[in-house]
């Protein structure tokens, strides 16, 4: 009996280390299209410095095409548990003496020797680089009746950092699951009485703990969970956990949303370190600059710019995706500096149709997933701001997709501080930034596709916004911080907190808040602490003891706007929304700072609500336009627990006219 081709010299596809049961063997596959030489690397558990088995690809037996492919039994790898690769080619890129990481290892092990200095220079990092776990055979994860949920006008986006969330001592997590998926799972009552139906994870693929590199954004690989958030240090554990916390949270009937970084690695520029991707195939997987001195093309601001117009890296990105959502059951992805992926292979910007949109779009186990964009990119020497949809120029090629809306977050800060000439951009914010997103038939956008936040993790945390003074931020008073503060600053700081929050629970678009705003986190006032991994970023969880009273407005307002579907709809208020001043007429003068406006929900199945926003500081005395038995809910000015009043205890207002206090915002709902 002949034996197959592929068992013989291994099969192309799919890429990465594959075990084949019925042969008790291994496929390994890797792409490098300008190697002339390749080599596997096979290690025991307890040495990662001498490889117990080595494998020479044969050119004319092990390749097919730009892939490089092998069939290994696993009767010649007794003991083997990790994997690297050694590649030789016709450029200084390739160093045939390093070992390299496999693009599509699904976990990695960094040994006790690893040392990131290892990864620079001439000379080899044997013992001393990442290497890839190899999948043995186990039992698959027990997923039961996990069912991904899906919601719509009740989605709320909450922005959490995994090793920040929980790490803190007083997080009240046993210390093992103390910054993990696991303490993840175990704040899940916390994150249902907030009232959140997405978490939205900062990136969890696997970086390098040894860097400055806190919040992640520095990938090694776009497969592999980050192996510090696991409680349970053994190999590949880190792949369970986040099953485990994934199916904990569908449970709770709460989606997960990766942050995910496919726009750049961290390999940096010519000065960086190489742990894969530059060592493997460095100007099929990078955009070259043309420039020798500086060949690394930057328009991430990180060092390099990952070539997402070239088709072998269009799909390792593809089959990135489809892993996380089909293996790990993963609901959505929010995708960084995203704009990167217009660039085409020189550099320049395709705005009409850049294939990896349509690769993603084609794609039968992505067809349902959320995608998100952040529409620009991060280096300012080559702007490409891509906010928005339509014929607008420029544009985010992502027909549908949601994005980061920062225009929002700039306008809400400014009009809730009370700077001049704002009010008209609020309104426009608060109506679904239908300027960015058409309303018109030929265009046909839809407000949820705006991703309202007013604070994330890149910048000041919402209540460092009322307590330090900066552009977009005012402290209140005379001083920054909470030192010496007087009881009226401590006050208005919490009425300008709860003005943000009703802000973004009003607007129509898809809300997001940072982990902890619901209790005035703060980070002292630093805004950029992505390489600090300590208590200034660790949430402090005695603040939410401290702030009961604002975590109860915030929990009690992402209710409000979970009851009501006519504020988040599907498509734009149109002739439901009626807008008024203090008087009958809206001022869109440079000096208003009030306005009103009643949203009819009769379309949606609901109520009509009445809201007032006054960010003068001076009390106003509003006339209601609209008569109808209404109920107060929300007073920001009032003290707690009269700033929100449970509608189903709420009386029957009988006045014409309502006092709205300084800076303050009021809302009625029709009885």
């Amino acid at each position: 009996m002949s034996v197959r081709w592929s068992s013989a010299e291994g099969s192309p596809y799919p890429l990465g280390a594959i075990w084949i049961d019925e042969e008790q063997a291994f496929n390994f596959s890797i792409y490098s299209s300008s190697a002339w030489r390749a080599r596997l690397l096979l290690f025991s558990a307890e040495d990662w410095l001498n490889p117990a088995f080595t494998y020479e690809f044969d050119i004319r037996r092990n390749k097919t095409g730009p892939v490089w492919h092998a069939r290994v039994g696993w009767d010649l790898l007794p003991g083997a548990r990790y994997y690297a690769y050694s590649i030789d080619g016709p450029s200084r890129a390739f160093r045939p003496h390093r070992l390299l990481l496999d693009p599509y290892a699904k976990a990695i092990f960094f040994p006790p020797t690893f040392d990131r200095a290892a990864a620079y220079g001439e000379e080899s990092n044997a013992g001393k680089a990442p290497l890839g776990i190899l999948p043995l055979p186990e039992p698959p994860f027990d997923w039961g009746e996990d069912r991904p949920p899906r919601h719509d006008n009740d989605l709320i986006l909450y922005e959490l950092q995994v090793r920040g969330f929980t790490m803190n001592p007083n997080s009240g997590i046993a210390a093992p699951k103390r910054g993990t998926f696991q303490g993840i799972v175990e704040k899940i009552p916390h994150l249902k009485e907030l009232g959140i139906t997405a978490v939205e994870l900062m990136p969890v693929f696997e970086f390098d703990q040894t860097e400055p590199n806190y919040w992640g954004y520095m990938p090694l690989n776009f497969f592999a969970p980050h192996h510090e958030f696991s409680s349970d240090s053994s190999p590949g554990r880190q792949v369970v956990e986040f099953k485990s916390m994934v199916k904990a949270l569908h449970a709770a009937d709460i989606e997960v949303i990766l942050d995910v970084v496919y726009n750049h690695t961290g390999e940096g520029d010519e000065l960086g370190p190489i742990f894969s991707f530059k060592g493997i195939d460095c100007w099929s997987y990078y955009i070259s600059s043309g420039d020798p001195r500086h060949p690394y093309a930057d328009f991430s601001g990180t060092g390099n710019t990952f070539n997402c117009a070239n088709r072998a890296v269009r799909q390792l990105i593809v089959d990135s995706l489809r892993y996380w959502v089909h293996e790990m059951h993963v609901d959505g992805f929010r995708f960084d500096l995203a704009s990167v992926f217009s660039r085409k292979p020189a550099g320049s910007i395709d705005f009409s149709d850049p294939p990896i949109f349509g690769d993603i779009a084609e794609h039968p186990d992505l067809e349902k997933v959320r995608l998100i964009a952040e529409p620009w990119e991060g280096n300012p020497k080559y702007p490409n701001y891509e906010l928005g949809e339509g014929r607008t120029k420029p544009h985010f090629p992502g027909n549908g997709w949601r994005q980061w809306n920062d225009v929002f977050r700039t306008t809400v800060r400014h009009f809730i501080k009370s700077d001049p000439g704002t009010l008209g951009d609020f309104v426009t914010r608060l109506y679904g930034s239908a300027d960015l997103f058409p309303d018109s038939l030929e265009e046909s956008c839809r407000p949820y596709q705006s991703v309202n936040y007013v604070d994330s993790h890149d910048g000041l945390t919402l209540y460092d916004l009322v307590s330090y003074t900066t552009l977009e931020s005012w402290n209140c008073g005379e001083r920054d911080g909470d030192a010496g503060i007087d009881t009226e600053v401590m006050r208005l700081r919490k009425r300008q907190v709860k003005n943000f929050c009703c802000a973004l629970m009003l607007s129509n678009g898809t809300p997001m808040f940072r982990a902890g705003d619901e209790f005035l986190r703060t980070q002292y006032g630093n805004e950029n602490p992505y390489n600090v991994d300590g208590p200034l970023t660790w949430i402090d969880w005695s603040r939410l003891d401290a702030h009961r009273n604002i975590f109860r407005f915030f929990s009690k307002m992402v209710g409000f706007r979970k009851a009501h579907p006519s504020i988040g709809r599907s498509t734009f208020w149109r002739e439901d929304v009626r807008w008024y001043g203090v008087e009958a007429g809206i001022d869109f003068s440079r000096d208003s700072h009030a306005f009103a406006f009643c949203l009819h929900g009769a379309s949606q199945g609901d109520k009509n609500i009445y809201a007032m926003i006054n960010t003068y500081w001076e009390p106003l005395q509003f006339n209601i336009q609209e008569w109808s038995n209404w109920t107060r809910i929300v007073d920001t000015f009032a003290q707690p627990p009269d700033d929100f009043i449970d509608e189903r205890d709420a009386p029957i207002f009988v006045k014409r006219s309502y006092g709205v206090g300084p800076r303050s915002i009021a809302v009625f709902v029709s009885a």
